[in-house]
């Protein structure tokens, strides 16, 4: 059975070889040959590991024998492999150790062995000396030098498959032993590609177990060659000191790993002598220690030093290294190494003083070393020194040692009343909050019983919490907030002091500080309703006797009122945070601490909550969120909007009639405001308003009329329903608009911009979800009419902004002069227009008829228009920069607009085009849209506004089924390409002297 699969294996090798040669350049195939190579040679040596243990005798040896011959193969075929530079690195590895496996499985007599390797390692190798199947299958091996690739796996096949234990080989072991490392050395100074460096790296490491292994009963000859002064040792050393800050990780480990196993190396050459008192590891001490600490190899090399000679023999040669290596740590690089070490040390000394006294007197000469410079240095140190000492070594020193706390806490709190700190450092009061902070999310620290015992005071940690220093202030609070154990009840003291702080830390100035108290407030309401659940099962589990023997109900149900009011108190500390004129940081903070509220105590059906955030809202509290969403800030409209939509069965009831009717009106006058941000509050507005079942009849009514099909339909989602009709609306409206436009763009800037309108409907199609729709047909006739609409749009507002230079600052023509200036640069940008408002300046004033007439003096035409509002008549100049915004952000709109149509709609637009809410034509002509302006506008504000939808349309293209779609983008740029080829006069093609759109097109 060995000889049929032998014969097996041996055929699959070549076969594969053989295969591997006819595909040369055809990596997909290579690379499944490959793994299948590397499979069939694991078997091979597998079978053959096999056959050494169960066949008994060299009877198979004789040459004339399948197995000798099937052996003889695999040897000539793993030799093949090991020299073939062109194969994968593993199978070249896994081909070393097969050569050495199967030499040793057919060499005979085996002492000679060893010798045999050392040959072929050295290139001594003579042929006369070696039997004639051996000249015949390894003679690559035979020819003088190898390559290195070939010598390297050669060695880690010798360390691997060669027995290094009990000194089963001999002087001539000893020998190869030795050989290796010297041919690996050789080697690191010739090999170094990245993936053979790590090779090299990881076999040496193998070597020096090896080493360790033989060492264990080698020859005093062994030992003497490798001890610390030996010139193997120090060639080593310097590798290490050359490699263990490689830029390769794996390189850099197993550099650590060799030193490491150095260390052992010499301990077994010098066993029963003293270690710590050893010249080899005193020499290395004092070297490490004169190297500088931005020397990252150093930290792992003192750490396996402490381990041989202790703590205490390191800190007799300098006491200041623990300073030493605290003051590095302000640089996040070395702040880990440095850590590291510290641990090692601090854990050794403390090992040693233990074991060294019998009574506890040695703990202040602990603390004094690894504790206090910790205390000074977060007190005084630098922010980024304090950070990185509390993230790495501050957790570290309380896990090896818990009882410190007590000994930091005294300190502490002593000098904290004349150490308050400042803006720049923590002091001891900042110091004091990290170390509590840190202990007790680390689960060192009772916060309850440190309170009650006294050893930290409430007033204290409000000293903290309205701490001048930022950190200070979230440390405190996360001491509060932070435990280990989520399920910790949350204690009265706590839930005044977290009331305490968010009276005075709302309105921080700083991002990341508020949203880490946003963080922070969340993990403490994740604590009250993870603890509330297990009181209310508690309370389910118990028995009536229970009830009656004890007054556990009363405490439990006690807890669970405490939670109700807290939060309660703290939801109305949100919510009056959120006044009129309120500031953006408050208002931030305030709307993200009630979003996190509103998703954690959600309620499942079925299930008792402790808080619901429902009960707390009212009709005042209602348009108090609305209100919001006319903030200047867009991340405050977001914040409001997602709260809303948590609350919005709520807060839609609420809300009578009149007040929603109200609210369409002002999102319907805000979509047309001239200011652009009232557009996105108009956004906001509407989007909330359609979620409302009864829209249609209080408010879309009186604007639209209704459609048969949407009234008869009783399946159509509302929101559905709402939002065609509010789009369509808004779609009226902006055609009604753009006819004007097309008369005075000077009017529409002044009076009806129309970017607003399209913006809306953006934002209402950007919210609905367009897989399960009913009213197709519906959807059908409004994707067209937004389709041309835009068009119309775009060629109104297109010859102002693909002007030559739109974008330039004009000036303001509130008076003849200026309007006499701004004539001219008018009139050099002269695009087409149906008005007479870029041929001459105008000064225009707002009302609802506009009226001409000659100024006197020969004074520039002037248009004048008056509004009245109340009994005040207001005037306001309208200018050639509210004509460039008008224009600039209705291209930017309609952009957005055509690219959110074809983003929204990708599914629908990959089937045929009778099925789809968008036809191939339609999308089609929209490419052909975006390609006029990036390849023919000569400003490069335009074609970067019209980019930004073309990259939404050609990611959808590129995901599309339909192949007439998928290769739109490909025929689109192959035209381009063949254009800017041709060189054709008549091309219209465009480049400025900044730039082009054709970068954009082709990008």
């Amino acid at each position: 059975l060995f000889s049929l699969v032998l014969r097996f294996l041996q055929k699959s090798l070549l076969d594969i070889q053989e295969e591997n040669r006819q595909n040369h350049g055809n990596r997909l195939v290579q690379t499944q040959l490959m793994h299948d190579l590397l499979i069939a040679i694991k078997v091979s040596m597998m079978l053959v590991q096999k056959l050494q243990e169960n066949i008994q005798g060299s009877l198979w040896k004789c040459q004339e024998s399948f197995v000798w011959q099937s052996m003889c193969s695999l040897l000539k075929s793993s030799t093949d492999f090991l020299m073939d530079a062109t194969l994968l690195q593993t199978v070249q590895t896994t081909s070393g150790l097969a050569v050495i496996l199967f030499i040793k499985a057919m060499y005979e007599p085996v002492e000679e062995l060893p010798s045999l390797v050392s040959d072929l390692l050295l290139g001594s190798m003579e042929h006369a000396s070696v039997p004639a199947w051996f000249a015949r299958n390894c003679g690559a091996l035979c020819m003088g030098e190898l390559p290195g690739s070939s010598l390297l796996f050669l060695c880690h096949g010798a360390l691997a498959m060669l027995e290094w234990k009990n000194g089963s080989m001999g002087e001539n072991g000893e020998k190869l032993l030795l050989d290796i490392v010297s041919v690996l050395l050789s080697l690191s100074s010739e090999l170094k590609e990245s993936s053979m460096a790590t090779s090299l790296s990881r076999i040496l490491a193998v070597w020096t177990s090896s080493a360790i292994a033989a060492l264990a009963s080698g020859s005093p000859a062994l030992k003497i060659k490798l001890n610390g002064n030996s010139d193997i040792i120090g060639k080593l050393l310097e590798y290490i000191y050359t490699h263990w800050e490689h830029p390769l990780d794996a390189v850099r480990h197993q550099t650590k790993l060799i030193f490491k196993n150095l260390l052992q190396i010499h301990r077994a050459t010098v066993a029963g002598s003293s270690e710590k008192s050893d010249p080899f590891f005193a020499r290395l001490v004092k070297h490490l220690l004169s190297l500088e600490w931005h020397v990252k190899g150093k930290y792992a090399s003192l750490g396996c030093l402490v381990d041989c000679v202790g703590t205490e023999n390191i800190l007799q040669l300098d006491r200041t290294i623990p300073i030493q290596i605290l003051d590095v740590m302000n640089d996040q690089s070395l702040a880990p190494y440095a850590s590291d070490l510290l641990e090692t040390m601090f854990t050794n000394h403390r090992a040693h003083f233990t074991l060294s006294f019998q009574e506890s007197t040695w703990i202040d000469k602990w603390h004094d070393i690894w504790v206090s410079p910790l205390v000074v240095i977060l007190c005084e140190g630098n922010h980024d020194q304090t950070t990185y000492i509390i993230d790495y070594y501050l957790p570290k020193l309380l896990r090896c040692s818990p009882d410190s706390l007590t000994y930091m806490i005294r300190i502490l709190q002593a000098s904290a009343d004349a150490n308050l700190g400042s803006r720049c450092t923590r002091g001891a009061l900042g110091a004091l909050m990290a170390c509590l902070r840190t202990a007790r999310a680390h689960g060192h620290l009772e916060l309850s019983n440190m309170m009650s015992s006294g050893l930290i005071s409430t007033e204290c940690i409000k000293q903290g919490l309205v701490h001048q220093h930022n950190q200070v202030c979230i440390d405190a609070l996360g001491l509060l907030c932070e435990t280990h154990r989520s399920t910790e009840i949350v204690s009265m003291e706590e839930m005044q002091l977290t009331q305490f702080f968010m009276m005075y830390n709302l309105s921080s100035q700083s991002p990341s500080v508020r949203q880490q108290i946003c963080s922070l407030l969340r993990k403490l309401f994740c604590r009250i309703q993870e603890s509330s659940q297990v009181l209310y099962k508690l309370e389910q589990n118990k028995t009536q006797q229970d009830l009656l023997e004890s007054s556990t109900e009363r405490h439990h149900s006690g807890i669970l009122q405490q939670y109700k009011d807290f939060m309660s108190s703290v939801c109305d500390r949100l919510f009056e945070a959120l006044f009129p004129g309120s500031s953006h940081p408050t208002r931030f903070s305030a709307l993200s601490i009630l979003g996190s509220i509103a998703e954690i105590f959600y309620i499942p059906k079925g299930q008792a909550q402790v808080f619901q955030l429902d009960q707390e809202i009212d009709s005042a509290r209602v348009q108090t969120l609305i209100q919001c969403f006319a903030s200047t800030f867009e991340e405050v409209k977001v914040l409001a909007f997602g709260l809303l939509m948590k609350l919005r069965d709520v807060a839609f009831n609420l809300q009578d009639s009149k007040t929603l009717a109200l609210l369409f009106q002002a999102a319907m006058d805000l979509s047309t405001s001239t200011k652009p941000y009232d557009c996105v509050t108009a956004s906001y507005l509407l989007n909330f308003l359609v979620h409302h079942k009864e829209l249609q009849r209080i408010c879309l009514g009186k604007w639209v009329e209704h459609s048969p099909q949407m009234d008869e339909s009783t399946s159509v989602c509302p929101v559905e329903k709402n939002t065609l009709t509010v789009i369509k609306l808004l779609l009226v409206s902006v055609e009604e608009e753009i006819l004007q436009a097309e008369k005075s763009l000077l009017q529409a800037a002044a009076s009806f911009p129309m970017y607003g309108r399209v913006h809306c409907i953006t934002g209402a199609l950007q919210q609905l979800t367009f897989n399960n729709l009913t009213l197709v047909a519906e959807w059908k006739e409004m994707v067209a009419r937004l389709v041309l609409m835009s068009y119309k749009l775009s060629a109104v507002v297109s010859p102002v902004v693909q002007s030559s230079s739109p974008e330039g600052l004009i000036p303001m023509d509130s008076d003849s002069e200026s309007a006499s200036r701004l004539q001219m640069i008018l009139h050099e940008i002269q695009p087409q227009d149906t008005n007479d408002y870029f041929t001459q300046a105008k000064i225009l004033k707002e009302h609802c008829k506009v009226e001409s007439e000659k100024l006197t003096d020969h004074r520039p035409m002037e248009s004048i228009c008056r509004e009245m509002r109340g009994k005040e008549r207001q005037t306001c100049d309208v200018t050639a920069q509210m004509v460039l915004v008008c224009c600039w952000r209705s291209m930017k709109e309609v952009s957005l607009l055509l690219g959110t149509l074809c983003k929204l709609l990708p599914s629908q637009a990959a089937c045929e085009p009778s099925e789809g809410l968008i036809t191939v034509q339609q999308v089609k002509n929209i490419g052909d849209y975006f390609k006029h302006h990036l390849l023919q506008s000569r400003h490069r504000g335009a074609f970067e506004l019209a980019y930004a939808g073309f990259v939404q349309l050609t990611g959808m293209l590129s995901r599309c089924s339909s192949e007439s779609l998928c290769k739109m983008p490909e025929r689109w740029l192959r035209s381009v390409l063949e254009e800017i080829k041709s060189c054709d006069p008549s091309s219209t093609l465009c480049a400025t002297r900044r730039s082009a759109g054709i970068p954009f097109y082709i990008q």
